[in-house]
Parts: C-alpha cells; structure tokens; sequence
C-alpha cells in the first residue's frame, strides 16, 4: 500500500551520493582520511555535534559555503517508520495496536563558524517537524565557545542536557531505531542553559556540566523542568586500536519540575505504538537522578549498558517525610552490536559519544554497504508510585543495513511483556525504519 512512496524516499536518499564514476574524482581528497569504514576517535567539538551528525564522507557541496569571514553548512534527515504487532489476549486488553506507518523525525540544521576569530566558536541551529504533534520545533540552537583556559568548551542555547550517553548521541547514530523506555521516561529530549564540556588527553577524563532553565522553553512539550543541574563524568581506561576503548561514566542530575507536577511515561521502543508505561500527573517538588554509562568498543564490536534511578520528592523539602512519599523509578538496558562488514564506529572524546557508521563500501560504489547486528534488552519500572505507572521488559534482535553515509534501512524485531492494570500482556514487535540524511 505504501511500497510507491518509500521507494521514492530510497532513491531520494541515494540521490545525495555519487555515482561509482563521479567517486572517483574524490580520490585525492579521500586519501588524506582515514581508511574508509574504520571510525577514529574525534578530540574536537562543535556546536551542535551531537545533534546534526554529518556524513563522514563529504559527497555533495551544494550544502556548504566557506566564506572569508564564516562557514555555514546545510543539513537534514528524514526518518520513516512502520510497525506491526501481534498480541496475547492479556496484551490487546492492556493495548490493542494495529499496524501503522507514519514520519518519526524531519529536521533541518544550520552549522557554521567564524574561522578568522583567535578563539574558536561554532554556531548550530535545528528545526524539527515533529510527527505526533504536527507542529515544526526548535532544537538544538547555540554558540559553542572554546575555553582552554577551561581544558574544553562552554555552549549557550538549547542543547541535549548531558545525562546519558545514549541520549546524548544524535538518534540518527544510534544503534537501535529508539532509545530504551527508561531513558525516553525520564530525560527531557532539550533544555535551554549553557554547558560546560571539557576533555584531559593526558589523563583521559571527559565530563559535562549542564545548568538549564526554562526562561524560553516553558510551554514547550519537552519543558518539564523549572530548572535542573546535570554533571556527567566518564573515563577512558583503555583507548587503544588494538586493545579496544573503555568508556566508564557516571551520571547525576537534579530538577525541579514545573508547576510541581511530573509525569514519567514511554513507549514501547515502537514510536507508532501507545504508550505503555505511564504514572499519570505525580506531586513532585524534586527530583534526583543517579546512574552509570560504560562501553567497551574493539574494532566491529561494541558493548554497552546504562543503568539509572529516580527519586522523586513529592514534598517540599521543609516537610516532614512520610512513607511512600519519595517513590523511585528505575531502569536501563544492555547491548551488542557487531559490524558483519567490518566497520568500526568512530568515538568523539569530548563530547563522550558514538559516531555514525560509515561504510568501507558504499552500496553506490558496487559494494555491499554495511551490515550491523545488533542485540539490546532493556526494562523500566514504573510501579514505586501512588498509581502504578506499569513495568515493561523486551528484548530486539535487530539489523541494520548502511547503504551508505547518507541511507541506512533498519529491520527490528521485539517482544516485549507489560505488567500493568493487573495484567501481563505479551507483545511481538515487528518494525523497520528508513533513515535518510543530507
């Protein structure tokens, strides 16, 4: 039924790379880059990094001006998802899906600097058409200064907050076509403030500090925040080609959220889908977030797990405590993701993040393109508060297939159980994804 128009979106997605004859002429400049299909660890940053991933190989130049007093580059993506199900009987009477198919992300990004400056500074700005809401946002939006004063960099404007690798990545890069349950339930996607990023070589620790507010964001779906602090630090033990990296992170945050008023929900890993877990409207004054980060990349192989809790204080803090007061909400995942085609993904230190991956041979170039397998089991539990917002486990096999730096096709399976309204209700979740970008 809708074959005709996502076959048009993959030729329009292969449109923004060249044919086998035209890469030829690139040649010279690609010797100068690393081998293609083996990512390298990035130690610079700019605004807007991980939110505007751009190809690694640069194909097309309409995109960019480099002028005498600034950059600018153009930049977009595209991501197109379908999703079916087949339930239990106790499932359907918790949710009963059908079959769907709907945009996810459209975005547009503006990014530049002014290469004539003695101190480096990068601006970003991003316009999102949001699917669920039918309305064009704004998101990451900002100047990013360099401090070396500092060992790093400090960015004003609306950015991600820092908590979490994952989320901090650009979720074209991910692995998985959605981030796990825990993470979308309690980390706003935004925030307006400024934050401090900075990376020691020699000691090779990374960290950001985040300080948000909501001066310009208050009415915005992703403001749930009056404001919020987030320190985010990590090390890398290990950094090597050959002996694989170790990323070792930790991460807190503090909130306190509008109107004294939170609500932890989430799909199920499926955007089309309802949401399965959900506490309703809590009484919370604050709250305190606390978890860990750590993954270990050695050539195709990566392994990675994050783990967090949430305290929420849903009375003020001169209050007495009473029991039941201060309900937790927790969750987390586990993944493995192996590069059949023996690509390797790029790691930026500063930012303490995973890059894209980029084929060694591109589909467009007579090869197979890359093929990822990719393994995650995630749960979160919701169950600790006055009304029981549900806990929810799945595990996804899944594969994706680069076609190249501009087109990856994602192809998930899932299944998942529910417990929640006095239920427990089984799911198996097919999906696929078309992921174009500019």
């Amino acid at each position: 039924m809708h074959i005709g128009r996502v076959t048009a979106l993959v030729l329009a997605g292969l449109t923004l790379v060249p044919s086998p004859t035209s890469a030829q002429g690139t040649a010279t400049a690609a010797s100068a880059q690393p081998r293609p299909g083996q990512g390298t660890d990035d130690d610079t940053i700019q605004a807007g990094e991980a939110s505007a991933d751009e190809p690694a190989r640069q194909l097309i130049r309409w995109n960019h001006y480099r002028g005498p007093g600034f950059t600018l580059r153009l930049g977009g993506g595209l991501l197109y998802d379908v999703a079916g199900y087949s339930q239990d009987d106790a499932a359907k009477e918790q949710f009963d899906l059908s079959p769907a198919n709907k945009v996810r992300d459209a975005r547009l990004t503006l990014k530049g600097s002014f290469p004539k400056l003695k101190r480096q500074v990068t601006f970003s700005a991003g316009f999102m058409y949001d699917g669920s809401t039918d309305e064009w946002l704004i998101r990451e939006t900002g100047v990013m200064f360099a401090v070396p004063e500092l060992f790093g960099h400090l960015f004003i404007g609306r950015t991600k907050e820092g908590f979490s690798l994952n989320k901090v990545m650009v979720g074209y890069s991910g692995w998985t076509i959605e981030r796990s349950t825990m993470n979308d339930a309690s980390i706003p996607i935004l925030a307006d403030g400024i934050k401090w990023l900075g990376y020691t070589p020699n000691h090779r620790w990374l960290w950001n500090v985040g300080f948000y507010g909501d001066w310009l964001s208050k009415d915005q779906s992703f403001s749930t925040y009056r404001r919020q602090v987030v320190a985010r630090l990590a090390f890398l033990p290990v950094r090597s080609a050959q002996s694989g990296s170790l990323h070792v992170g930790g991460n807190f945050r503090y909130g306190k959220p509008e109107d004294g008023q939170l609500r932890f929900r989430s799909r199920p890993e499926a955007y089309p889908a309802a949401y399965f877990v959900d506490t309703g409207s809590l009484d919370a004054a604050s709250t305190r977030m606390l978890g860990y980060e750590v993954y270990y990349r050695n050539r195709a192989w990566l392994f990675g797990s994050e783990y967090w809790f949430t305290r929420v204080n849903s009375r003020a803090d001169d209050e007495p405590a009473q029991i039941g007061d201060d309900p937790i909400m927790h969750g987390g995942d586990v993944v493995v993701s192996w590069l059949a085609t023996g690509e390797t993904r790029g790691y930026n230190t500063v930012g303490g993040f995973f890059k894209s991956v980029s084929p060694a041979r591109p589909v467009v170039q007579g090869g197979p393109g890359a093929w990822e397998i990719v393994f995650r089991a995630s749960r979160i539990d919701l169950d600790d508060g006055p009304t029981p917002g549900g806990r929810f486990w799945r595990i996804t096999p899944m594969v994706n297939w680069h076609l190249t730096d501009n087109a990856r096709l994602a192809l998930v399976y899932g299944y998942g159980r529910l417990h929640r309204f006095d239920l427990k209700g089984n799911t198996h979740f097919f999906q696929s994804r078309l992921q174009l970008l500019l």
